[in-house]
């Protein structure tokens, strides 16, 4: 069993989630803000053009847009996903991320 992590700059205190990952050109940054054995919660930032390939987790997630919009392929289907909106993807099904702007998320998953 996988040890707790959680950041000790981000305890017991407001954050802006947005503010956790910043972008860089032609990248994805993420910032893991808690790893544990039931799950882990990350902040991503993807650069306009950016994404994820298919692929799949054996566990439920939460994806929750922070900022701008991004495109969430989910066993073959794709979902435009706006800022203040979230999505859920099933444990085992395909899915892939494509930003076609600078779009930042979070994501929950729980095993």
């Amino acid at each position: 069993m996988s040890e707790t992590t959680i950041q000790n700059d981000l305890i017991a205190r407001p954050l802006k989630l947005a503010e956790l990952a910043t972008y860089q050109g032609h990248s994805i940054v993420s910032r893991e803000i808690i790893k544990k054995a039931t799950g882990t919660v990350t902040v991503f930032a993807f650069d306009a053009g950016e994404g994820l390939s298919e692929h799949t987790a054996p566990f439920d997630a939460l994806v929750y847009a922070l900022e701008g919009q991004g495109e969430i392929m989910i066993s073959k289907t794709w979902h435009i996903v706006k800022e203040g909106e979230m999505i859920i993807m099933p444990a085992n099904s395909p899915h892939a991320v494509k930003a076609g702007e600078r779009f930042k998320m979070l994501l929950v998953l729980v095993k």
